[in-house]
């Protein structure tokens, strides 16, 4: 059982709500997001178009929502907007990776420590880790040592630690195919037991499910899986480690990981809530980009809002109550 300093459970608390459950927006993009919105507007958009949808989304959203996590670079002025009982994670990613380089390796933002984060409100930081558990041995011990010194800042600033793990092969392109769906399962798991070790010093792992949803029987067109064997690898995941873990949605629709979700539940996973981005808010950007201000906003409240609310009480019927993986 994870032991946690009181700062922790303090701020763990914050990012929570009252039933022990992580009920997370997430709206952390960066480049990906400006060119969301740029692929929908007719006129040239930039940062500020970036900054004003991170506003929109925090100040419509955060009052059905536990937490926000954003970005510092970009996010700071929609941290301002919050709703007041909504905590706040940040992320300590550069965004993306150099893929002139093998190994998708991770680096920090450069102007940013855990203790400026935690200077500018953050309630709990975010890292996100591309990671192969069948890569060289050098790449991964580089990545294990990173995560190491992550974990060590988070220690001595009394910060929760969200360890963002995002599987791939580097052998394969394409981690939507079908080839990748095959050994999906094997590398999500693995990668799990390998942070949860306590020479880490993770609080809570932010998790893709086990399975390509789309391959599986009853959800996709060619599936390869069927429910019961979908249903075995969720509860091998949830086994897989005593930490906290919540799911990310991983750009899905909000339908399908709604569905998700029931299935977790139905397996047996004892995850511990969401951190949902594009499921959530992706389909308001085209009235955003297309009509301005306005006509996000009134997407937002009503949309966007049936959104967050009907995962909110998904949560209530699927997720586990973090409470009981923490020493008290």
């Amino acid at each position: 059982m994870k032991i946690l300093s009181q700062n922790k459970l303090t701020a763990l608390k914050k990012l929570s709500n009252e039933d022990g459950v992580i009920a997370a927006l997430a709206i952390d993009q960066r480049g990906s997001l400006e060119k969301m919105i740029a692929s929908e507007s007719e006129k040239q958009t930039g940062v500020a178009e970036l900054i004003q949808f991170k506003e929109l989304i925090s100040e419509e959203l955060t009052p059905y929502a536990s937490s926000i996590l954003l970005d510092p670079e970009y996010g700071l002025p929609a941290s301002e907007m919050k709703a007041e009982q909504a905590g706040l994670l940040l992320a300590y990613e550069k965004t993306g990776y150099d893929a002139n380089e093998i190994g998708r390796l991770p680096d920090l933002l450069h102007v940013w420590s855990v203790k400026r984060l935690k200077e500018v409100g953050a309630d709990g930081v975010k890292f996100l880790l591309y990671y192969d558990v069948d890569e060289a041995e050098e790449i991964n011990q580089r990545k294990h040592a990173f995560i190491e010194r992550i974990g060590s800042e988070c220690v001595a600033e009394d910060l929760p630690f969200f360890l963002e793990l995002l599987s791939y092969d580097a052998e394969i392109d394409d981690n939507n195919s079908k080839e990748y769906a095959k050994l999906k399962p094997h590398k999500v798991i693995d990668m799990m037991k390998e942070f949860s070790n306590p020479r880490y010093n993770v609080d809570v792992l932010k998790v893709e499910v086990p399975v390509n949803m789309n391959f599986v029987e009853g959800y996709g067109n060619d599936p390869i899986f069927t429910q019961e064997e979908a249903k075995q690898w969720f509860k091998e995941q949830s086994d897989a480690t005593e930490l906290p873990f919540i799911f990310l949605s991983a750009g899905v629709s909000a339908k399908l990981f709604q569905k998700t979700l029931l299935l977790a539940k139905e397996a047996g996973s004892t995850f511990n809530g969401v951190l949902c981005g594009r499921a959530t808010w992706k389909n308001g950007i085209k009235p955003f980009a297309k009509d301005g201000e306005q006509a996000a906003r009134e997407w937002l409240q009503t949309v966007g809002k049936e959104n967050i609310q009907s995962l909110n009480q998904l949560l209530k019927q699927t997720a586990t109550p973090w409470f009981d993986k923490i020493s008290m």
